[in-house]
């Protein structure tokens, strides 16, 4: 009975005389669960009669919360466009606006938002500009911060409810894999998702620790943000909790995905810099490109429900399917960049404060690190605190014995690449040579590279290294060294910008760190292109755990 009803009251709001205000002509939109008329100044949103695994809509009591939960939510993110929940009566025959007869549906009524002014339509005319973008980085680190969280909500951003919601999706989607699905892409990108997962189960459990699992958004695309008076963000998740509820990361990530399935690199990497800026949270850049993945993955799946549905056809059902295919491909690049090594070089010269970034940057990225000085104490039977204070390039720091160290120091680097694990190397690296070896090893072994050079202003260098001498420091290099290690140093000008950042570390610690986070999430993207046919090639054979 409310089917008809609904049927019956779509063909009445079809027309313009339904509405208590002057309307000259009436746009509508469908999805799924919701029918939209645009009317100009108003739109107004219906739920569909309908259940599906994720939501129920099926009764009246139902579609009338989940309206009234919609206005309540997407107020949080928006300012004068949710204007309310109305009834829609039932009386001799007719349908009106909060009429005096029985309520038979319920609408959600919102001010209509100019399309030209989405986040997607400016960014497709070029009008997006810089300032828009660190305005909503501003708003969104506001909210985020601000979002409920607590014990109810933290079991959805766990470990296990991850493995859960991936593992259903990949499920879902597994029977469309050679139809609709590249079936080949499709289990490289199941397999990197599940060694990530078990790879980075610590890193889950301290997201919940951190606080970071937050009552979200849920459904943060570009064509849902407008940029008028206010940014306005409409449309989040009201019908599932579930769907909400998730690691601040995983809702930054849908907009970040969709923004670059769109073709909009450049702002998503702006924009996530500039939340940075704000937030701090340089581990969100581990968790990124997971979420990214998953996100891109729930998106094929449902365009795979679609194309399964024989009432899309011809130009339209093409179009679903190039979409799908593309989410694929993001998802493959994606699985890519989180499953391939990283070796980060942090190197300079000595007391340019390469040991204490090496230190933050394990820190943050949960890494090991292999220190040259520790190498080489330990390739000559010295403990690491043991002095040496020889004339320069003599002993044990010799070209023969520096020689045997960097080929130590890249032996075991080697051990963690090919289980799989990322590296960082704190040594000066300070002849081209050595980093050609370096730059070889990732090579050889399909790794990532990005070298991190430390700098300081000479009087800055001969102050920290002058302040070794009433202090224990693993490093022998003294102030005496200076001019020849100085000389020594050949500039890493062999390097190209898309494996190589340049850090003062005189400033701030936790600005140089965010600095490399940053910038070296932008350069990792760079070099996964040349490498997705090797992945290809390779044997990704990851079970679940028991």
């Amino acid at each position: 009975m409310e089917t008809n009803h609904q049927a019956q009251i779509f063909k009445a709001m079809a027309k313009p005389n339904f509405y208590p205000h002057d309307v000259s002509a009436i746009e509508q939109r469908d999805t799924h669960i919701s029918k939209v008329f645009l009317t100009g100044r108003y739109a107004y949103k219906i739920k569909k009669a309908v259940n599906l695994d994720f939501l129920d809509f099926t009764a009246l009591d139902k579609r009338k919360y989940f309206c009234r939960q919609e206005v309540v939510l997407n107020r949080r993110l928006s300012k004068g466009i949710y204007l309310g929940m109305l009834p829609i009566t039932f009386k001799d025959g007719r349908y009106h606006f909060a009429g005096s007869g029985k309520p038979v549906e319920y609408v959600v009524k919102m001010r209509q938002l100019p399309e030209n002014l989405s986040m997607l339509s400016l960014a497709h005319n070029g009008t997006l500009y810089r300032n828009s973008i660190e305005a909503l980085a501003r708003l969104l680190a506001d909210f985020y911060r601000h979002a409920p969280g607590g014990e109810a909500i933290n079991r959805f951003g766990s470990w296990q409810t991850i493995w859960t919601n991936t593992e259903e999706n990949f499920r879902q989607t597994e029977p469309f894999a050679g139809d609709f699905l590249d079936t080949h892409m499709f289990h490289i990108v199941r397999a990197a998702t599940r060694a990530f997962l078990i790879r980075r189960k610590a890193l889950f459990d301290r997201r919940v620790e951190k606080k970071k699992i937050r009552d979200c958004h849920g459904d943060l695309r570009s064509g849902h943000i407008y940029f008028s008076d206010h940014i306005q963000i409409i449309d989040c998740i009201e019908f599932n909790d579930r769907f909400r509820y998730a690691d601040i990361t995983s809702d930054l990530a849908f907009l970040a995905m969709d923004l670059e399935f769109e073709g909009y690199p450049k702002i998503v990497q702006h924009l996530i810099n500039t939340y940075l800026e704000y937030t701090k949270d340089e581990e969100m850049l581990i968790l990124l490109d997971f979420y990214k993945c998953y996100r891109a993955c729930v998106r094929l799946k449902v365009n795979c429900f679609r194309l399964q549905n024989s009432e899309l056809s011809g130009i339209y059902r093409a179009r679903v399917l190039r979409d799908t295919e593309h989410y694929l491909n993001l998802a493959y690049r994606y699985a890519v960049q989180f499953t391939r090594p990283t070796v980060w070089v942090v190197c300079g010269l000595p007391a340019a404060g390469k040991t204490t970034v090496a230190k933050m940057l394990a820190k943050v990225l949960s890494l090991p690190i292999l220190r040259s000085d520790v190498v080489r104490k330990r390739l000559f039977d010295l403990l690491p605190a043991e002095s040496r204070n020889l004339p320069f390039e003599e002993g044990i720091y010799s070209k023969e014995a520096t020689a045997l160290v960097y080929g130590k120091l890249l032996m075991l680097a080697q051990e963690e690449i090919k289980k799989d694990c990322s590296i960082i190397l704190d040594a000066t690296f300070s002849r081209g040579h050595q980093r050609e070896e370096a730059l070889r090893l990732a090579k050889d072994l399909d790794a990532n590279i990005i070298f991190v050079e430390c700098t300081a202003s000479d009087d800055i260098l001969r102050e920290r290294l002058s302040k070794r001498d009433v202090s224990t420091s693993v490093s022998d290099a003294r102030l005496h060294h200076f001019t020849r290690l100085r000389q020594r140093f050949e500039p890493l000008d062999e390097l190209p910008d898309k494996m190589y950042i340049r850090i003062n570390t005189e400033k701030a610690l936790e600005e140089g760190v965010r600095k490399i986070i940053s910038h070296d999430y932008a350069l990792l993207s760079y070099q996964t292109a040349r490498v997705i046919k090797q992945l290809e090639s390779s044997a990704l054979n990851v079970t679940e755990p028991t």
